[in-house]
């Protein structure tokens, strides 16, 4: 049968595939549409300008939106704690990965090596928020096909994710947790910590899980709607630079975790001799927007396999990398009760005189739930960023909405937009 995933391989999970047939363009009259940006599949910001030929597209040409936000330039006037408030606003599906992927680009301009705790602490909330932007796409993607149910069936138990990042950072929507070498402070209760993780990726997500492919892996429907529908062949994919599952689904064997090891996926990450984590990296080879569907599915129950090699054993000790750097905030103990801790404090929080990165440039990325991220940073000595570039995955799968749609009917629209799962804040920046 096409499209099973087979039993664990290691590195790969494939999954079967069947050949595609390219739809035709015919040629005649065609007449102009805008596709958005009110329409709800746009999220109020996107617009897509179809050349339409009946009711089969002939030319897509997408614009990246309406937002304006500036992200980037807000980073020259910010130092490097501050703009994570803003990072986690580019991708506001999943805001704690955002913050995870830039404090670690900024400790590799500094050379920090941040804490066995932290790295820890750090994979598990990166891969809780794969899952919560996950859980949001695949029943987003049945929504936009008309599976209400099967939008309820994952969106509610994702307010758990929601419920765990209040716990450790007093916010839910945008936690702004990391902090240069660290977080904002430590977790208040670890036990209850790990037991509302450990709820979550074993109860609630699985049987979220189980719902929506008991309620679509079989409706023809939604079968029709999304198999041989923007398709994209691994050469494509690869040209035009694309990562995550869009390239995972196209054949691509690309993801950072596995080829650019950081964090706990790195083996001796605590510096002890540490075994990386254990995960497979879903494949397909069809590119269709019902293989994105899959492979997403099987990279949450990855992501389940990885956080629950990790929730009982999270190493003891400091989770900022104090008194290693000087550029990270010190321990609240050492700030009431030592001169030297409040001065440091001072420094970095009031005066902002703590801050001495070398006048240099790097890039850090990592591999988010829509492929990868990065941040390319300049500095110039000073306490802030002389420039910033974000590398957002949305940004380059949102550039082959073109290539995925033409020669499509126009109801195939939703449905192809919906596999990209574009952020529109990662578009216009």
């Amino acid at each position: 049968m096409p499209y099973t995933l087979k039993p664990d391989q290691g590195y790969d999970v494939d999954i079967e595939t069947t050949p595609y047939v390219e739809g035709m363009v015919d040629t005649g009259d065609r007449w102009t549409l805008n596709f958005g940006p009110q329409h709800p599949a746009t999220h109020t910001t996107l617009r897509l300008v179809l050349q339409l030929d009946g009711e089969r597209v002939a030319r897509c040409t997408p614009h990246i939106g309406y937002l304006h936000s500036g992200f980037e330039k807000i980073a020259e006037v910010m130092d490097y704690n501050q703009y994570v408030a803003i990072t986690s606003r580019m991708n506001y599906l999943s805001p704690i990965s955002n913050d995870i992927c830039w404090h670690g680009a900024v400790e590799k301009l500094f050379g920090i090596d941040i804490t066995p705790r932290c790295k820890v602490l750090r994979t598990i909330m990166a891969e809780l928020g794969r899952i919560q932007d996950h859980l949001l796409c695949v029943g987003a993607a049945a929504l936009d096909l008309g599976a209400f149910t099967g939008f309820l069936y994952t969106f509610n138990p994702r307010e758990k994710i929601y419920d765990i990042c209040d716990y450790i950072s007093g916010q839910r929507f945008h936690p702004d947790w990391t902090r240069v070498g660290g977080a904002m402070k430590e977790i208040p209760d670890e036990s209850v910590f790990k037991t509302m993780v450990k709820e979550f990726v074993n109860d609630d997500m699985v049987q979220a899980i189980e719902d929506l492919e008991s309620l679509v892996k079989r409706n023809r429907i939604f079968i029709d709607r999304t198999r041989g529908i923007g398709v994209i062949s691994k050469e494509d994919a690869i040209n035009w630079s694309l990562s995550g599952p869009l390239a995972r689904a196209s054949g691509v064997r690309r993801d950072l975790r596995k080829d650019e090891p950081y964090l706990c996926y790195a083996d001796n990450w605590d510096g002890a001799g540490a075994k990386a984590v254990e995960f497979s990296v879903p494949l397909a080879e069809e590119g269709d927007v019902y293989s994105r569907f899959l492979v997403r599915l099987e990279e949450i129950r990855q992501s389940r396999r990885i956080i629950n090699q990790l929730i009982d054993d999270i190493p003891e000790g400091p989770l900022d990398a104090f008194p290693d750097s000087k550029m990270t905030k010190p321990p609240k103990g050492d700030v009431y009760g030592s001169i030297e801790g409040l001065i440091q404090h001072f420094e970095l929080i009031m005066s902002n005189r703590g801050w001495k990165p070398p006048v240099a440039e790097a890039y850090g990325a990592q591999e988010t739930a829509n492929g990868e991220l990065g941040y390319y940073i300049v500095s110039d000595g000073s306490n802030r960023p002389w420039r910033v570039k974000t590398r957002p995955p949305s940004f380059i799968n949102y550039a082959t909405m073109a290539k995925m749609i033409e020669g499509h009917m126009l109801a195939d629209i939703v449905a192809v937009l919906g596999s990209i799962n574009v952020v529109a804040a990662e578009l216009d920046r």
